[in-house]
């Protein structure tokens, strides 16, 4: 077989282009959730939508509308549970997601649906349909303007909240627009790579990007392009390997990831154990 021969599909094109529009939204958004620490965040509202598509298919209504309100309630009620009890927000959310999401596996079991519970717990990029196409291209596309066109005040309320309440930005809309965002953001990569893996897309990438700058905008542009990079090679290993093409797209993610723990030119092992002199004493001081 060709190593070329992928590319001589026409699903796998789609595959690779779909891939990267859904990467590059969701690194984009993992820098705002690693800096703001909202990295369960991410992994709560990935795995409470589940409920909300089995609902939504019963009621025939766009699965991606059942997902968008489950992912809002999910952030809603740990928002609310917080404010109203002694327990930290962590604890709140591994409670309300596994709830929501045993949920939604009790009523996948009990609940006579032609949906598919693989496709929507791993994604089916290679399969996907020409309407979740369009889902996925409409949700992406303007989750992605929002963000860019917002992102300065978003960053300053990921990094200080307080400054941002002092110069007068509504910090309370910023929140929820956030949780909105991250509701788009699952939706449009639920498909693509499922509700199980997009927790990882939805932080590897920012987390990479994050030991390769310590500028914001690069930060960015590095996430986008690495999760880009993992896609493409997740997509073209996977039909060599047969393997389920997701798993393949974060365990890139996760390759690269490692790549820059070692080799960051400032953050990285290797930068860190070079800047220590053999006394055991940071070199220079």
């Amino acid at each position: 077989m060709s190593l070329l021969e992928p590319f001589h599909h026409a699903f796998m094109i789609e595959a690779l282009l779909v891939g990267a529009l859904v990467g590059t939204v969701c690194a984009v958004l993992s820098c705002f959730l690693v800096l703001k620490g909202w990295s369960l965040m991410g992994d709560a509202v990935s795995h409470a939508v589940l409920p909300g598509v089995v609902l939504a298919h019963l009621a025939g209504l766009p699965l991606a509308l059942g997902a968008f309100v489950a992912g809002l309630f999910c952030a809603g009620a740990t928002g609310w549970i917080k404010a109203n009890s002694r327990l930290r927000e962590d604890t709140v959310l591994g409670i309300v997601f596994t709830g929501l999401f045993a949920f939604g596996l009790v009523l996948f079991t009990k609940v006579e649906t032609e949906a598919h519970l693989s496709h929507l717990l791993f994604g089916n990029i290679l399969g996907i349909e020409r309407s979740g196409l369009l889902q996925t291209v409409a949700v992406a596309l303007p989750t992605l303007a929002v963000i860019l066109t917002l992102r300065r005040d978003l960053l300053l309320f990921c990094f200080d909240p307080a400054h941002a309440r002092a110069i007068g930005l509504n910090t309370t809309r910023l929140h929820y627009l956030l949780l909105a965002l991250l509701a788009a953001t699952v939706v449009a990569s639920l498909q693509a790579v499922g509700i199980l893996l997009v927790v990882a897309m939805l932080v590897t990438p920012g987390c990479t990007a994050r030991l390769l700058t310590d500028r914001f905008d690069g930060m960015l542009l590095l996430a986008a392009g690495s999760s880009v990079l993992a896609t493409a090679a997740g997509v073209y290993a996977s039909f060599f390997l047969n393997g389920s093409t997701g798993a393949c797209i974060v365990l890139a993610q996760a390759g690269l990831f490692a790549l820059a723990l070692v080799f960051a030119p400032q953050h990285g092992l290797l930068a860190r154990h070079r800047a220590v002199a053999p006394g055991g004493q940071a070199a220079g001081i």
